[in-house]
């Protein structure tokens, strides 16, 4: 089953910007990463998404049901931090739960539930403008949860934290996808954190969708890369160009080839008949970091 399901969506601005026949599949139960450069259609598909912005053609589709913007029944099951959350700094952290509480018609028992999940209920009744970023980040989420949602869809949720309060936001969607059974929606610039996380990837460029699926699907498309550490960089690199290869020098004693054009056995060999001293050869996978590099540098849709 999935969470979302977009068809041939579309939504065109002037200029050419937009999203063009996108075709989103989120499984139920995962973590998926929405990726791409600025300026991709990211921020775009999801006001799409939550019936923020009307699509020029196409459908939106929440757990099978659909959404439009005069029929927002499905995103009932939907919670969502879009940049910033909007806060009240002069009121507690309980009292802006109270306030949207009453906005949506959610039992008052939520409020204390919300704020376990994110951890705030010891500074609960602490004013907002006496958070850090991390904790109002976290109430955030909080407030998206208060009508306890299937989908969680976050824009940016570590953006200007520092290193501790991205590993806290990282615990806290892994515990809400394993603990809690939710689905994460998430748009973030941080690929390492996301390499952590996500389940699947989508990966936008101009408006177009060019890879979705898991991330093991995504480094099986490109394969490992052959790394060989060595005496001298520079000396295999040359030795490798006269096999045919495509070297790139890593560093003084490490040395690349992202594609062989030959087996792995044929290179090692060749290098050792020419003297070259190999202290290790072997596959290493890639980065998600680089395979994001990878495909927006080519923009060859999957």
């Amino acid at each position: 089953m999935l969470a979302i399901e977009t068809r041939a969506l579309s939504r065109r601005f002037d200029g050419g910007h937009g999203v063009h026949q996108l075709e989103l599949q989120v499984p139920v139960g995962s973590v998926y990463g929405f990726l791409g450069p600025n300026g991709a259609g990211k921020t775009t598909t999801i006001r799409l998404l939550l019936a923020l912005l009307r699509a020029d053609e196409g459908e939106v589709r929440i757990f099978s049901q659909s959404v439009a913007p005069d029929d927002r029944r499905a995103l009932r099951e939907v919670g969502s931090m879009v940049e910033t959350p909007s806060l009240y700094p002069h009121l507690s952290a309980r009292d802006n739960l109270e306030v949207t509480r009453r906005l949506l018609g959610a039992p008052k028992q939520h409020i204390d539930e919300a704020l376990d999940i994110v951890d705030l209920r010891a500074d609960a009744d602490r004013r907002v403008r006496d958070y850090s970023l991390g904790m109002r980040q976290r109430l955030g989420i909080a407030l998206a949860l208060l009508d306890q949602p299937r989908l969680l869809v976050l824009d940016e949720p570590t953006n200007g934290l520092d290193p501790a309060g991205i590993a806290d936001m990282r615990v806290l969607m892994q515990r809400m996808v394993g603990e809690l059974g939710m689905t994460v929606f998430l748009c973030s610039h941080l690929l390492s954190e996301v390499e952590q996380i996500a389940t699947h990837v989508g990966v936008l460029q101009q408006g177009t969708l060019l890879f979705q699926g898991t991330q093991q699907a995504l480094r099986e498309r490109y394969g490992d890369a052959l790394i060989i550490r060595c005496l001298d960089a520079n000396s295999v690199c040359a030795s490798l160009a006269g096999l045919g290869e495509t070297p790139q020098r890593l560093d003084d004693d490490k040395v690349g080839i992202r594609t062989p054009r030959l087996a792995d056995a044929e290179i090692n060999r060749w290098l050792i008949e020419r003297g070259h001293t190999i202290h290790a050869f072997g596959r290493s996978p890639y980065s998600l970091e680089t395979l994001f590099f990878e495909l927006t540098q080519y923009g060859v849709a999957a």
